[in-house]
């Protein structure tokens, strides 16, 4: 099934049920009002929202109405815990090869994982609102899952049982704030924005054989102005699957219904169009010419995100954010 959750001018919106064309939705605050509520109570509240999602794609629903993707929330717009990996190694060994850095051996066998803002998540129509275009705004392309409750201590077989919906998101990076965090050797903050968020999230059966091993098997696309930057397969180069993410996350704590996880950058190793970032794009231009020549995003770009299933409908929606100036 689909869900999504509009906005009702609270903090949380409202839960709906979205069908398959994207085109229709119900509210259902007699199941779960808001996401949370329905994730926090997974164990009840999926058979019957699932029956409704089946009766809404007959069009025996008759309290449906029109949807939309531009009137969409981020699925949580708040979430209690975001945990963003970067699982395709080859894009974390391609950034160390264009500024002469080694990769640690460690980097194949241990995931990469930070703690990221989760007090606010934005919507796939919501303008990137950045001070600065000085500071290297970039977007990233990335498959995220949403669990239930996961155990400490869970193994990674185990871990993808907690797996309970999948959506992309934009992962938005500023890229020239990154180096002087860095070198503080305390991590990321000023350099991570909001990120925003498909129209829709999916349970695994919407995905049929495009999911497997932990991995969504699709390509990716993600458009600036209206030229592709790229297309990589995510299933491809994901040194990392989901389960291992999660049980990476989970090592020495529990995880709490509706932690959020996010693959890192989708990337393809030697794909002419295996990229779903800028600084990749920049790095193969500095190892290729000595100099990177693509700028990165200004106030006015538009950047579209989104995935196709093998019939070329979209699965989760649109991702489709203009960077504007954010005034004080």
């Amino acid at each position: 099934m689909k869900l999504a959750t509009i906005n009702n001018n609270t903090r949380d919106g409202e839960l709906v049920i979205v069908n398959r064309a994207l085109t229709k939705a119900v509210r259902v605050p007699e199941i779960a009002s808001t996401m949370q509520m329905a994730i926090d109570n997974w164990g009840s509240t999926e058979e019957k929202l699932k029956n409704v999602y089946d009766s809404l794609n007959l069009g025996t629903v008759d309290n449906a109405f029109d949807f939309t993707e531009e009137g969409v929330m981020a699925i949580l717009p708040r979430a209690y815990h975001w945990v963003d990996a970067s699982a395709y190694v080859t894009h974390v060994e391609l950034v160390r090869k264009a500024r002469n850095a080694e990769l640690p051996g460690s980097y194949w066998t241990d995931p990469l994982v930070y703690m990221g803002a989760s007090d606010a998540f934005i919507g796939p129509y919501d303008d990137i609102e950045i001070e600065n275009d000085e500071w290297g705004i970039d977007f990233e392309s990335e498959i995220a899952v949403i669990t239930d409750d996961v155990p400490a201590g869970v193994d990674s077989k185990e871990a993808l049982n907690h797996i309970k919906l999948v959506t992309i998101v934009n992962d938005v990076t500023l890229r020239n704030l990154i180096p002087q965090e860095l070198a503080k050797q305390f991590g990321f903050y000023q350099s991570k924005p909001w990120t925003a968020f498909a129209p829709v999230s999916v349970t695994l059966d919407e995905l049929d054989e495009a999911w497997k091993d932990g991995k969504l098997h699709l390509p990716i696309h993600s458009t600036l102005n209206e030229e592709l930057i790229g297309s990589p397969n995510a299933g491809i180069d994901m040194t990392f699957d989901f389960g291992e993410l999660i049980a990476h996350a989970a090592k020495t704590r529990s995880l709490m219904a509706g932690t959020v996880v996010g693959s890192g950058t989708v990337a393809n190793q030697g794909s002419p169009n295996g990229s779903s970032c800028l600084a990749e794009l920049r790095c193969l231009e500095i190892i290729k010419d000595g100099e990177a020549s693509t700028p990165f995003m200004t106030f006015g770009d538009r950047i579209e995100i989104e995935v196709k299933n093998d019939s070329g409908h979209s699965i989760f929606g649109k991702i489709n954010q203009v960077v504007k100036q954010y005034k004080k």
